[in-house]
């Protein structure tokens, strides 16, 4: 709050943009509209406005006493909802011989415009108005230029200490700045950080997105800032935790950890017989999909939260939740059309970084890569206000219901582990010829396979019967064939 000799002078300034002089005490319309329009600050001075109620329009005191009721009433208006956003003021009382002057000191709003019931005031000169579509447009872009993102806000506390400076200087740096101009910035580290968002002048001290990707211990400054992986036994979460493990640290090391965990102990393949002697592989999840999940969930995820990203794993799914849901212009009805960045450093550095393209492609090409490995669709849910989640589901039961059943599978399985090796492509194809036609004589087996001729399939079929692999039941005519 001001002096009093800092008061006097306001009393009979000339900036009366930023000065409201009142003998009333009852006009609470008068008081509130005042205060909207100092907050909204339209001729954008960054200065604190003043609403001086005991004052003549010369600025000579009234002989106003100002007693604890008035003091009440005023100060009550930051809080009693009628203006949106609430204003930052502090309300005092100043004794003069003259008289008392009640002051309320009004600062400037980093989420403009500001509105009294809906209303937004300005001021004009010394003339309090309602203000004009274009300036209520200037009001809004000034908003947007104020807003900081949580990764762009100084990180009070930490310091270059706190963060990796080789790997900065090494490998980050060179991957976003030209060689050629890096090699001739002569400028100190703390500047060069600042060029990309990563350091705040202001404040001396590195931004939250520089600890989120380069900081030494993140969790210091973001206790939820880590990735919690759960096995459970069987499809829910009161099922037996068979594995637990925790992934934290800088960005840059743990995004590495992280996709290599998920290609290597989630992404399993295996081979399935489809047929007598073919094998297809079964891959649970593609690697990719799960990748980009991971990748996107560190970097849309709220880092203000103490909720760490959460990957479970089921007998039949995953289970992906971050922090925040969606953000900006993305929104439940125009979702995965419109996307939106919380964190616009941690977004572009990880672009750099090679781990997103960000081109708004994600959900596409996981629902891309589900179907062409045979899984369902991964299923969004975007109803939450507070986190994001996605579930992904396992295409292994799909595919074992795709196999013939169970006898015939084992005898496959059995039969394709002693022969596949030893057997030609012909022999394959008689094999599963016979298997579907029984009996079939060597003429018709011919006719039914592109290629061979009727001595050929004798030929074949002598060699399988002497390797056990495939008998003849019965006389030529009438009998059948049986794979062993």
């Amino acid at each position: 709050m001001l002096t009093k000799d800092e008061i006097q002078s306001l009393l009979h300034s000339t900036e009366t943009y930023r000065v409201e002089r009142t003998v009333s005490t009852g006009n609470m319309d008068k008081f509130c509209e005042a205060i909207c329009a100092f907050a909204n600050d339209l001729p954008d001075s960054r200065k604190k406005g003043y609403l001086l109620i005991g004052a003549n329009d010369d600025g000579s005191l009234s002989g106003l006493k100002v007693d604890d009721a008035l003091l009440t009433k005023i100060t009550a208006i930051r809080s009693d909802g009628n203006i949106l956003p609430l204003p930052v003021m502090n309300v005092e009382r100043v004794e003069f011989p003259e008289g008392d002057l009640l002051v309320a000191e009004v600062s400037p709003s980093l989420l403009p415009p500001v509105r009294y019931r809906g209303r937004v005031f300005v001021r004009i000169g010394p003339r309090r108005d309602i203000a004009s579509e274009a300036e209520e447009r200037i009001l809004t872009e000034r908003r947007t230029a104020y807003m900081a993102t949580f990764d762009a806000t100084p990180c009070l506390g930490a310091s270059l200490d706190d963060l990796d400076l080789d790997y900065i200087k090494t490998a980050y740096l060179p991957s976003v700045v030209d060689a050629e101009i890096l090699g001739q910035d002569k400028r100190d580290i703390k500047e060069q950080l600042a060029s990309v968002r990563l350091y705040d002048r202001t404040h001396d001290c590195p931004t939250y997105g520089a600890i989120i990707l380069f900081g030494k211990n993140p969790r210091y400054y973001m206790p939820g800032d880590y990735v919690q992986y759960v096995r459970f036994a069987g499809k829910e979460k009161g099922g037996e935790v068979l594995n637990e493990k925790r992934f934290q640290g800088p960005l840059y090391n743990m995004l590495p950890a992280l996709e290599s965990f998920v290609r290597d102990a989630i992404v399993t393949q295996r081979p399935v017989a489809v047929s007598l002697f073919r094998e297809k592989t079964v891959i649970n999840y593609p690697n990719n999909t799960l990748r980009e999940l991971m990748m996107n969930a560190c970097m849309h995820r709220d880092y203000q939260s103490n909720m760490p990203i959460r990957l479970y794993q089921f007998d039949d799914h995953i289970e992906i939740m971050n922090a925040g849901g969606l953000y900006g212009e993305a929104r439940p009805e125009n979702f995965p059309m419109v996307n939106d960045y919380r964190n616009p450093i941690v977004a572009e550095a990880m672009k750099e970084m090679k781990y997103v393209n960000m081109f708004n492609q994600g959900v596409k090409r996981v629902q891309d890569m589900l179907r062409e490995n045979g899984n369902k669709e991964a299923a969004f849910d975007v109803s939450k206000l507070t986190v994001f989640c996605v579930e992904v589901y396992s295409n292994e039961e799909d595919v074992s219901q795709d196999i013939n059943d169970e006898t015939t599978q084992k005898t496959t399985q059995k039969t394709t582990q002693k022969t596949t090796q030893s057997l030609s492509n012909v022999q394959v194809s008689i094999l599963e010829y016979v298997q579907s036609h029984p009996n079939a004589s060597r003429k018709e087996i011919a006719a039914g396979i592109d290629g061979i001729t009727e001595d050929g399939v004798k030929y074949h079929l002598q060699k399988l019967q002497n390797q056990g692999i495939l008998k003849r039941i019965g006389p030529d005519k009438g009998g059948h064939w049986e794979i062993v």
